[in-house]
């Protein structure tokens, strides 16, 4: 039995081992599920009904913290659940049926932000979860199948256990709720101090909208003179460009006047030396001698 309990144990590190090397498509059920089945193999043989126990997760873990308790899903229903930081109150519903039920708690600490995020907000606490799964069969290989909740009466509450204070009173807080997948499901207001309000099992974390560091701000600033100093280089250089193009039209224009007004004046033959020159050229005109008087000796 023990022999088979370590099999069991090495097997799960090393599927996590190749489910990690994979992308973070959907980091979350990678994480979900090598917790509850590691908190579910390690347990206690014969634990206690409503106790919370402690899961002790390999050392390159040791930033999450993990728990889990066991309930008879009569008890579940009739007094809920006040563990870790979650406040399950009572009248809510696990589905489909399962005569025992288990809850596994996490705290993913300073793991949060590496699986998950929210596009345009940073998170300012660390991301809390629990999943409700079936327990009814002590085989733990058997066992561990994700149940659905159902909140008939109060909502849950969750208790975050640091919230930082921020320096500028007009930036809200926002609860955001992530499903199995890890995409966001719920996106709520923050209700009052360190607490958030939910229906249903998941991860949930405080967000805020995402604030430019300095470094950001300078590097968007100078980009900014950048983009202004190209955009008058590209004008000045049009400039002198038509600037040119409008004195050769004038040099141009001037020369088709001095043209035309050399045209009214006396015409000038011309002629060309060599097929390549053309030169002005006098009309050839000569004298012709008179006689200054009729009588011829």
């Amino acid at each position: 039995m023990e022999s088979k309990k370590g099999q069991h144990f090495i097997w799960l590190i090393i599927n996590f081992s190749i489910l990690s090397s994979f992308s973070q498509a959907q980091p979350s059920v990678s994480l979900d599920d090598f917790i509850k089945d590691y908190a579910f193999s390690t347990s206690q043989p014969k634990p206690k009904t409503g106790v919370l126990y402690e899961v002790t997760l390999p050392s390159n873990f040791s930033g999450i913290e993990a728990s889990i308790a066991r309930f008879r899903s009569a008890h579940f229903w009739q007094s809920g659940a006040n563990f870790s930081s979650f406040n399950i109150p009572p009248r809510v519903v696990a589905m489909p049926f399962a005569k025992r039920i288990a809850i596994v708690y996490k705290n993913l600490g300073n793991f949060s932000s590496k699986y998950y995020n929210v596009p345009n907000y940073t998170l300012v606490s660390p991301v809390l979860g629990f999943w409700v799964y079936d327990a009814s069969s002590p085989n733990p290989t058997i066992s561990g199948r994700n149940l659905n909740v159902s909140t008939q009466g109060d909502p849950i509450l969750v208790r975050f256990p640091m919230v930082p204070v921020l320096e500028d009173p007009k930036v809200t807080k926002n609860c955001v709720r992530f499903g199995h997948n890890g995409l966001v499901e719920e996106f709520s207001n923050f209700v009052m101090p360190n607490l958030c309000v939910a229906r249903d099992q998941g991860h949930y974390t405080i967000v805020i909208p995402y604030v430019r560091n300095g470094e950001d701000e300078d590097f968007f600033e100078k980009r900014k003179w950048w983009v202004i100093g190209i955009g008058i280089g590209v004008w000045l250089i049009l400039l002198i460009l038509v600037g040119s193009w409008v004195y050769k039209m004038m040099v141009a224009m001037r020369i088709r006047k001095m043209e035309r007004e050399s045209e009214k004046g006396v015409a000038i033959d011309s002629i060309w030396i060599r097929s390549v020159s053309k030169m002005p050229s006098a009309t050839v005109t000569r004298t012709q001698p008179e006689i200054e008087n009729d009588y011829v000796p």
